[in-house]
């Protein structure tokens, strides 16, 4: 070929486009790695956000984010081919196969039998590995009673609950019932739930080795599941019938004893249930409808709230009535009902007309008001936890005496700059020490789980 036969095929090259390069596996693979690295480095430098539930998926354990590097993109690149390729082969295989009964997903026991120990279809999400959190505590409410936010999760109000020694934290959120490391906030198993009982405070019971909470609250019976504490794999049901009809306003039907035993508002009756047997051992009959109920610490009494508004004691072992009061110019029935050495503890009202009141020795004639309600659709419902009494709400934080009654110590919790206030309830101490309590704040769209730390003087009411 000489100059001038080269030149001109030169030209032709340039001026004739190529034909089309056939794609390979390998370029779809190594593109989508670089991708991939390329937004996750992008990210890397982002302020973590903490776990959130994405619409529609699935639930596991909340796990710490590990941004890429560019540097991984050409191994990514190579392992994405046999990905690629086996998914290629797996389809193929899917579109000649055929397909069984979808399982369901575990639902609620409706069944009329009276126990049931077998097991959830639905296994449980598995902890993660980690043993840190997956991003630093941060400070709340300026930082009150020493309050940093280690969950960034919204829980129903007054459904805050701990194992014994404090490994473990028990909450309802939205369509499930979920266990949290105490000590990194996350959320290492769940199992779907939902409560029978909207719009109340919802409170898991911690009996033993069994975290249990009403499954169906409605009709002619009360049903209670209880799952492991461990691992949130269902242990067991307990149908109970229920006496006459259930109130319109529940508020704390289910408890536990010092013995161990759970008890249950039951329509005009309270069932008293052996969680190991999952059998009904006795049923104390009441005049009314029981809106909400508490056993003493040192179990010699059963409080129940009937009607609008009374407060009457039975004999857990024999069901005879022990004595009663009742408080005159109320216009709604008591709930939230907790017992403590010196007497009974509970609700009235709701909203910002909602406060706590004290009953020493059970006796509503001597009836103490000792905190407003928190407003804004929260609950400002009383614990009786680490042998103290914890007053939440919007307003202040409070610890209380259980023999007596009197606020101890207290903390004025602050209002964000548009005048929403934060809120603090469900305040819990297991046997670790650490006090945990349910946040919210409204206006910085901040929710949770919160460590304090509260006064000396607060866990020295203990000893009371």
């Amino acid at each position: 070929m000489n100059t001038e036969e080269r030149q001109l095929a030169e030209m032709l090259h340039r001026v004739t486009p190529e034909p089309p390069r056939r794609v390979t596996v390998e370029d779809i693979a190594f593109r989508l790695a670089n991708e991939a690295g390329t937004r996750e480095y992008r990210r890397e430098y982002k302020e973590p956000r903490g776990h959130r539930r994405e619409p529609g998926g699935s639930r596991g354990p909340g796990r710490s984010r590990s941004p890429w590097s560019r540097g991984w993109a050409p191994a990514l690149a190579a392992a994405s081919v046999f990905v690629i390729a086996g998914a290629s082969a797996g389809i193929a295989t899917l579109a000649t196969s055929h397909h069984g009964p979808a399982t369901s997903a575990d639902g609620v026991p409706t069944s009329s039998a009276s126990v049931s120990n077998s097991p959830s279809a639905t296994t449980p999400s598995q902890p993660s590995a980690s043993t840190g959190p997956t991003w630093p505590p941060e400070q709340v409410a300026a930082g009150m009673w020493g309050a940093e936010l280690i969950n960034r999760q919204a829980f129903t109000a007054g459904s805050l609950a701990a194992a014994p020694g404090g490994g473990s934290l028990y909450a309802i959120s939205q369509g499930y019932l979920d266990r949290i490391n105490a000590v990194t906030g996350e959320v290492v198993d769940a199992v779907p739930y939902t409560s029978p009982i909207p719009g109340f405070p919802d409170r898991p019971v911690v009996a033993g080795t069994t975290v249990w909470v009403l499954t169906s609250y409605s009709g002619t019976s009360a049903v209670l599941t209880g799952y492991d504490t461990s691992t949130l794999a269902r242990a067991g049901t307990v149908t109970v019938p229920v006496s006459g009809q259930l109130p319109s306003q529940p508020q704390g039907v289910l408890t536990s004893g010092s013995s161990g035993d759970l008890y249950v508002a039951a329509g005009s009756s309270v069932a008293v249930v052996n969680p190991d047997t999952r059998q009904v051992t006795q049923r104390i009959s009441v005049s009314g409808q029981v809106n909400s109920l508490a056993v003493a610490p040192a179990g010699n009494k059963l409080y129940v709230s009937s009607g609008a508004f009374q407060l009457l004691a039975y004999n857990p072992a024999t069901g005879a009535q022990l004595g009663g009061s009742a408080m005159a110019d109320i216009g709604s029935s008591g709930g939230n009902l907790i017992a403590t050495s010196g007497g009974v503890w509970g609700t009235v009202g709701i909203g910002m007309t909602q406060r706590v009141w004290f009953a020493p020795n059970g006796d509503l004639t001597q009836v103490v008001m000792v905190s407003q309600g928190a407003g804004a659709g929260l609950y400002s419902a009383p614990t009786y936890s680490g042998g103290t009494v914890w007053l939440g709400g919007s307003h202040t934080l409070a610890c209380a005496d259980p023999a007596t009654g009197q606020v101890i110590a207290k903390t004025t919790i602050p209002a964000a700059s548009n005048g929403i206030p934060e809120y603090f309830g469900s305040v819990t101490v297991p046997g670790s020490g650490r006090a945990y309590a349910l946040y919210q704040n409204q206006a910085a769209q901040q929710s949770g789980v919160a460590t304090l730390t509260p006064p000396a003087a607060c866990s020295r009411s203990a000893g009371s």
